[in-house]
């Protein structure tokens, strides 16, 4: 048997020396263990902070990527549709085209201009030998010019139409612009600006953390906007055999075919229900859907609902007809069911068809109040002598948000509105615009009330309530008139007044129009003819605007009318026949009552320079009498704008100063009643008014009122002769003119004051 040794191929075995150690026993070097409850704490708190932050996380992380998502729609004019994009790469052909005709009408202009100045050369002193070879070329250019014009103008505008890869790269190449130029520089603004100064970010992390949470619940859908209207030109129509497949953004921000419009695209998605009313619409395609199938139940042959916008007051759309006419859904049976079946305020739609479509219409449905206090905005501020009469004033909000705008300069303008309509406060919101120019002045005339004077001593010239003063002013401004349009023949100013500091314009308000006399209302028609050209211009009020309450049918003619909450009749007298068709429903408005605001101060519009003649609603700014008396005493201390200048150059300044005495005699407050006459009036109403109250009577109520005064006599015989003959000679130092009266048909024959000599005495303070 044979044995091996095999200890030569194992290791050695090692031994290590050393000690075990327990890590919760505390180490000498280590220093104190933290306890549990410490260990437990911290836990709790990190529990805590992981949880509140996932918390806000979930409330804020949507919110932000809501806002992230706006901001590349924005800058990759996604809000812009395909459409927009197409008239606005052929508007720059058609101004090029534009632009190329005006070039050659400038041309020929300077052509004939250098021939005209050669003939008449050769009239007076006659041409040398190369001054009649350059009119004979000129007259060879100018023919050539007049032909190319002819050409160009014969030539119809044929743009070439984008394809679709044209509009997509214009909007790629502008979105590159919009975020590389605008996205990316803000945020490293706010990333550098967090870098180097930390304490930045204590707020701009909450204003984050805020928008994102407020977003969160309010999330912006993410739609495409209807084409501005400035591009809503025929010549930028697309052809009848175009056809543009673009992609179109839904509310959640995803790109959708847009070949159906939305009402088909509602129709056919059988998935979705159509609701029963606006109110309850969550999509565009579900408001289209119901508003289309209201239209086609009350019989119209609607072609389609080609848009369907979410505003902040409600639904917009824009609908084509097959047959028929938009101005038929205005009728008042139609108007009236749609109301109910779309389930809508009494006046809270409103139709407006397209001036430059006669199949189509614009259809505005109000489930809210278009203007909310933070849409009409405050009244801005206009410090004294800040503004030109020919500036254009901010003076309300369109129910669209587009300003409403317009200068006051030769603007002869008539405002029709029931009373609580919102007139007064219109012709003040104008006038407070007036008083902030330095060259024109505001005159303010009333028969029945004080019109503007709410603006006090802003106002130059004020006659209210006294119809032979108001024919002596418009006498005095027809006389102006007359004597500005001799001034503007000596000046060579042409065929209108130049506006300026030292010749300002005369601004008339002229509230209550159908009060005025017959002979004030010739005089203010005549005026309203005369002073545009002079300077002299008018705003007038009326309650209403027919012939047989302005005295003549004026109305129509004047340059811009403005209409509240009137009669159908004012709305069709001023703007014509088919005006309320059209969609100018002013007869739908609801005037204010003593309680409530209602439509008060809206309006609709014509003829205001520089706005479209379009029948939508405007909210024109409240100036309260507060506000009024605040700016017109700031603007009369500066400094009203001077008519010295130009009266005494009209020869008109002494009358001017008469006319001025008389107006500020007449606006002269009565003298208040003394107090010892207003005493005894008190005394016979706390009587029952009485035909006759004696001096006993009379003497508990004086005392009542001044015991110190009255009752020094109380412990005299003859107490009531003293408080009789004290109370003579009070009404005497007050300037009363009161006798006490015997009355003998009392026991003992008493003295005492009668009720109708009382009244007659208050009667002579007033």
């Amino acid at each position: 048997m044979t044995s091996h040794d095999d200890g030569a191929l194992l290791p050695e075995v090692i031994v290590y020396e050393g000690e075990f150690v327990d890590d919760d026993e505390p180490q000498p070097d280590a220093g104190p263990a933290p306890s549990a409850a410490g260990r437990r704490a911290a836990r709790h708190i990190a529990h805590a902070a992981a949880t509140a932050a996932r918390c806000a996380a979930a409330r804020t992380l949507p919110g932000l990527r809501n806002a992230w998502a706006l901001t590349v729609h924005w800058a990759a004019l996604r809000y812009m549709t395909g459409d927009e994009i197409r008239r606005r790469i052929v508007k720059k052909q058609l101004d090029h085209f534009t632009e190329r005709r005006d070039d050659a009408v400038t041309a020929r202009n300077t052509t004939l201009k250098q021939m005209s100045k050669l003939v008449d050369k050769a009239a007076e002193d006659g041409l040398s030998g190369p001054e009649k070879n350059r009119l004979r070329d000129l007259g060879t250019e100018a023919d050539r010019r007049r032909n190319g014009l002819a050409v160009l103008n014969a030539m119809p505008f044929a743009p070439d139409q984008p394809t679709a890869e044209q509009i997509s790269r214009w909007r790629g190449t502008r979105g590159a612009v919009r975020f590389t130029g605008v996205v990316v520089p803000a945020l490293g603004a706010l990333v550098t600006v967090t870098v180097t100064a930390p304490v930045s970010a204590l707020i701009t992390g909450p204003a984050l953390l805020g928008g994102g949470w407020w977003l969160s619940r309010h999330p912006i859908p993410l739609t495409t906007r209807p084409v501005p209207a400035e591009l809503l030109i025929p010549e930028l129509d697309a052809p009848a055999d175009y056809q543009l497949d673009e992609p179109r953004s839904t509310a959640d921000g995803q790109d959708t075919s847009a070949e159906q419009c939305p009402a088909d695209s509602a129709d056919a998605t059988t998935a979705e229900q159509v609701p029963g009313s606006l109110a309850d619409a969550r999509t565009s395609e579900q408001a289209a859907a119901v508003l289309a199938g209201a239209v086609r139940a009350e019989g119209r042959d609607l072609a389609e609902v080609a848009k369907a916008v979410e505003e902040p007051w409600g639904w917009s759309f824009y609908l084509r007809f097959a047959t028929g006419s938009p101005d038929e859904l205005n009728k008042d049976d139609i108007y009236k069911a749609l109301i109910t079946r779309l389930r809508l305020r009494r006046n809270g739609l409103l139709i407006e068809g397209d001036p430059d479509a006669g199949d189509s219409a614009f259809v505005r449905a109000l489930l809210r109040d278009p203007f909310a206090p933070d849409v009409v905005g405050p009244l801005p501020y206009r410090p004294p002598l800040s503004m030109s009469i020919v500036d254009a004033a901010d003076f309300g909000v369109a129910m669209d948000g587009t300003p409403l705008v317009f200068s006051l300069a030769g603007l002869m303008l008539l405002m029709v509105a029931d009373s609580g309509g919102g007139k007064s406060g219109v012709m003040l919101a104008l006038a407070e615009a007036v008083t902030a120019c330095r060259d024109a002045v505001a005159f303010n005339l009333d028969p029945v009330g004080t019109g503007v004077g709410a603006l006090g001593e802003a106002i130059t010239l004020s006659a209210c309530m006294d119809d032979e003063l108001i024919q002596d002013v418009l006498d005095f401004l027809l006389a102006l008139c007359s004597a500005r349009a001799r001034q503007r023949a000596r000046y060579g100013w042409g065929n209108k007044w130049r506006v300026s500091e030292e010749h300002p314009a005369i601004v008339v308000f002229t509230d209550e129009w159908p009060q005025l006399s017959d002979e004030a209302k010739a005089r203010l028609v005549r005026g309203l003819l005369l002073g545009r050209k002079e300077a002299v211009w008018f705003e007038a009020g009326s309650q209403f605007g027919t012939r047989d309450y302005l005295g003549q049918a004026i109305g129509p003619k004047l340059s811009a009318r403005l209409l509240g909450a009137c009669r159908r009749v004012d709305v069709t007298e001023l703007l014509g026949g088919g005006a309320v068709a059209e969609g100018y429903r002013a007869d739908l408005l609801q005037a204010a009552t003593h309680t409530q605001v209602n439509d008060a101060g809206q309006i609709y519009a014509q003829g205001l320079p520089g706005m479209p003649n379009r029948p939508i609603r405007y909210q024109v700014r409240e100036v309260t009498d507060a506000q009024a008396a605040q700016l017109g005493a700031e603007r009369a201390a500066v400094g009203l704008p001077d008519l010295t200048r130009t009266l005494t150059e009209a020869g008109l300044w002494q009358q001017y100063q008469d006319l001025l005495a008389r107006c500020r005699a007449d606006s002269t407050l009565p003298p208040e009643p003394p107090a010892i006459l207003l005493t005894l009036r008190e005394a016979f109403r706390a009587e029952q008014d009485p035909d006759v109250l004696t001096v006993a009577q009379l003497s508990e109520h004086l005392i009542a009122d001044d015991a110190d005064r009255w009752s020094r006599w109380n412990d005299r015989a003859d107490r009531l002769a003293m408080i009789g003959r004290h109370l003579r000679k009070a009404l005497t130092d007050a300037d009363v003119e009161l006798s006490s009266t015997r009355l003998r048909q009392l026991p003992g024959e008493p003295t005492g004051y009668l009720l109708a000599d009382v009244k007659a005495a208050l009667q002579a303070f007033s």
